[in-house]
Formats: structure tokens, C-alpha cells, sequence
């Protein structure tokens, strides 16, 4: 009966969040005009005064201090639980979602190379402060602070492992989403991290029809996986996870011994948990080093490789700026002209085209050589994480405990209380089970 009504739930606040999009629709429905005019959508809040900004960045600060000292201090799930909550409530369908960290890369890229482009100061700090927290205490914000990651959060019921090969590939996504979105900042071709944003039109309950059923589809995906857009497609968290492998400070299961239960292993819904290396492990053997030292011989190559890829494909990806589409379509017509309907957007644009084409040419040229400069960078940029990832999963890293990798971890705190040490520390009733025996050490045993 539990479980039902949990599913029950569930599916009551997705047919809530359908029905609140349809009657946003709805409710004002446009006007008719016989010459096929249509209304625009509107894609953005409107303006918020600078006080409520930096409030805004206040509430942020505040969030991010208590997570990290709910992680911390009292080790509480319950805390970030709540802390979760009222991030979702606020940074969420409070906020629209917007600003937040996750898009911020885009104007800070975009503002650095467009000099008339100012960034707001707020911007900067949504952008900044959840990274100076990663430095020295992990993935803060990811725990209670992001509200897309609340949201799964909240949806999460039965997960499921997902096999090592499979999380090992599509955690390369992100990085290869956060590339592409500050090529495209940088380049003024627009922000595509927010405009694909799978949970935005969610907590504006307006939106394409293809993204709110993204946005639901993950939620789906997410009642088994545990935070499937978080760990294989958010850029912004393939930020904080680079942040966190170097962080000062960093979660353990138990501030004690660790008893080789297992118990926080099974209690992790992401996979961020590391298990020691078995009794009696061999030390690195030469073959284990001569693949390291071809794996640093094949880095440069990555980045070389993937600069000229990048660069190959740059007129395809300068197609995507309206202004250098509008060129080509004007020299398509130059060579084999086409009778476009009156009033169509092809017609209008050519029409604008005529009246200047020299300009429109000249900055089409100077934008095709920006692609070519930024699609490299990309291709570099995509070649040097494939090769360091590579390197990586080449390491043997000594662990005699078992803990959560800080790249990894989102720092969630589910699995303290499935600690028999942390639970004796907080005077809890400790229940005995049989530890599993790791596959390493029996085959050993063997």
C-alpha cells in the first residue's frame, strides 16, 4: 500500500504539472487576426528589480552554508531533504528557474569576448560561488541547493545500478554539452544550455511541447536512475565535478573506522561509492605503467585530432547563427534564384539582405572565422577529457576504505545512517547483518 501510494503520487504531480501547462495556455487564449499573425511565446521571466537580485544571491549563499554544514556537522539526510525542498520551491517554480548556476557559463563566455556585453554582478555570483564551494567542500549545491537535482530527487524510487561501461561514456556528455554551449555563447549564436533546459518549462508550466516532455521523460527515467540529467548531461555539474576532485575538505561515510559492511555501497542511488582495494592486491605491474605512459604519448594526439575534427565541422555548426544562414541563403539565391511566397520569412529576409549585403557578407565572413577558432578549442577541449578520462580509469587507486569517489558524490547524505559506525556515533539502534563478501576477495580466497 506504500508503494502505491507513493506511485500514486507521483502520478498525481505529473498530471498537476501537465494540467498547470495546459491552463497557462490556455487561459489567455491570442487573439485572432485574419492576416495569420501569431502571438510570440514568451521564454523569459520578466524583469526583476536589483534588490530582489541580490536577494537572490543572499538566499543562495544562505542555502549553500547550511548544506554544507548539514553535510558536515550533524550528517543530516532529513536536513538536506528539507534544504531541497525549499530550493525547489524557491530557485525553482519561485524563480522560473532562472537565473541559475547551470547557464551561467554562457554569459560569462559571452561577456569576456563582447565587450558592449556587461555581466550582471549577479550572474557572476551564481556563477562563482556554488565553484568556491566545490573547491573546499564538494558538491554542496548539487545536495540541497539545485532545484532540477531536488526535483529528481523527489522522484526517485527504486534505483538501479547502472553498469561501469555505460557510466564511464555517457559521463563524458556533459562535458561535451558544456563545450558546445560556450562555443555558441561566444560566438553570440545564443545560450542552447537554457534554451534546452529540460526542467525550466516545468517550473514555468509553459513551454515547447519537446521540452516538457523531456523534461518529463527524465523524471521518469529518474524514478530508477538516480539523477539521470545531473550525472549525463548537466555541464554546469561537470564543472563542480572538477572542482570537487580537489576539494579541501571531503565526505566519508564514517568519520571512524569503516567496517567493510557494505552497507553504504547498496544505500548510494548514484554509483559514487569506491570499494577498497582487496587484502593482499599486487603492486602496479609493468604492463599497468607502459599503458600509462602510451595513454600520456596519445594526450597530444586527442587534443590534436580533435582541434582539426573541430575545425572540419565548423561550417556546419556556423549555420546555426542566424546571420551567417541568412548569407548562405542569399548566395543560394545569387546562383539559382527561387520565387519565395510574399510575406514569407525567406522573402522578408532577402529583402532586408538586399538593402545592405555587403555588411551582412562581411560579418557572415568574420563569424565563419570565429567558428573555425571556437570549434577547435571545442575539439581540443573534447580530446583533452576523453584522454584524461582514459588516464584515469588506467590509475590503481589504493583505497582501504570504502568511500565516495568526490568527483561522484553529490553529497546527498543517504548513506551516513547506513553506516553501523555513524549510527553507534549518534547513539542509533544498530541493525546486524551479514556483510556481502566482495568478488575481489573471494576470488582471492580462491
Amino acid at each position: 500500500m506504500r508503494r502505491i501510494s507513493k506511485f500514486g503520487w507521483l502520478g498525481g504531480l505529473l498530471l498537476l504539472l501537465l494540467g498547470g501547462v495546459a491552463r497557462a495556455q490556455l487561459l489567455f487564449p491570442p487573439p485572432e487576426f485574419e492576416s495569420g499573425y501569431r502571438m510570440p511565446v514568451t521564454t523569459t521571466p520578466p524583469g526583476r528589480a536589483l534588490w530582489l537580485q541580490y536577494l537572490d544571491v543572499g538566499v543562495l549563499a544562505a542555502c549553500l552554508a547550511v548544506a554544507v554544514w548539514l553535510i558536515y556537522r550533524p550528517r543530516s539526510r532529513r536536513g538536506i531533504f528539507w534544504l531541497s525542498l525549499f530550493s525547489l520551491a524557491y530557485f525553482g517554480f519561485y524563480r522560473k528557474g532562472c537565473i541559475c548556476p547551470i547557464g551561467s557559463p554562457q554569459n560569462i563566455a559571452y561577456g569576456l569576448l563582447h565587450p558592449s556585453y556587461s555581466v550582471p554582478v549577479t550572474v557572476v555570483a551564481f556563477f562563482a560561488l556554488p565553484l568556491i564551494v566545490a573547491l573546499f567542500f564538494g558538491r554542496a549545491f548539487c545536495a540541497g541547493v539545485c532545484p532540477q537535482g531536488a526535483l529528481q530527487d523527489f522522484f526517485l524510487i527504486k534505483p538501479i545500478k547502472v553498469p561501469a561501461f555505460l557510466e564511464h561514456g555517457l559521463g563524458l556528455i556533459p562535458y561535451l554539452f558544456l563545450g558546445a554551449g560556450i562555443a555558441y555563447a561566444a560566438t553570440g549564436t545564443g545560450f542552447v544550455i537554457c534554451r534546452y533546459d529540460p526542467f525550466v518549462p516545468i517550473f514555468r508550466l509553459s513551454g515547447s511541447f519537446f521540452l516538457l516532455a523531456a523534461g518529463v521523460s527524465f523524471l521518469l527515467i529518474g524514478m530508477f536512475v538516480g539523477r539521470p540529467y545531473c550525472r549525463f548531461l548537466c555541464p554546469y555539474g561537470a564543472l563542480l565535478k572538477l572542482g570537487s576532485l580537489v576539494s579541501r575538505w571531503r565526505v566519508r561515510v564514517t568519520p571512524e573506522t569503516c567496517t567493510q559492511c557494505r552497507l553504504c555501497e547498496h544505500s548510494c542511488p548514484f554509483g559514487a561509492l569506491r570499494e577498497p582495494a582487496p587484502p593482499g592486491a599486487p603492486a602496479p605491474i609493468p604492463g599497468e605503467r607502459r599503458t600509462l605512459g602510451w595513454l600520456l604519448v596519445l594526450l597530444p594526439v586527442l587534443i590534436i585530432a580533435g582541434a582539426l575534427a573541430g575545425r572540419a565541422l565548423s561550417p556546419v555548426a556556423a549555420r546555426l547563427h542566424p546571420t551567417v544562414a541568412l548569407a548562405e541563403l542569399y548566395a543560394r539565391q545569387q546562383q539559382h534564384p527561387v520565387v519565395y511566397g510574399v510575406m514569407t520569412p525567406e522573402a522578408l529576409a532577402l529583402a532586408r539582405m538586399a538593402e545592405q549585403p555587403g555588411t551582412v557578407l562581411e560579418a557572415a565572413a568574420d563569424l565563419r572565422g570565429r567558428f573555425r577558432l571556437a570549434t577547435a578549442i571545442f575539439g581540443a577541449w573534447f580530446g583533452l577529457v576523453v584522454g584524461i578520462k582514459l588516464i584515469l580509469l588506467s590509475l590503481r587507486v589504493s583505497r582501504t576504505d570504502f568511500e565516495p569517489d568526490p568527483g561522484a558524490c553529490f553529497a546527498c547524505a543517504r548513506c551516513f545512517s547506513s553506516c553501523p559506525s555513524e549510527r553507534v556515533r549518534r547513539g542509533l539502534p544498530v541493525v546486524t547483518v551479514q556483510p556481502p563478501v566482495p568478488a575481489a576477495a573471494s576470488a582471492l580466497a580462491k
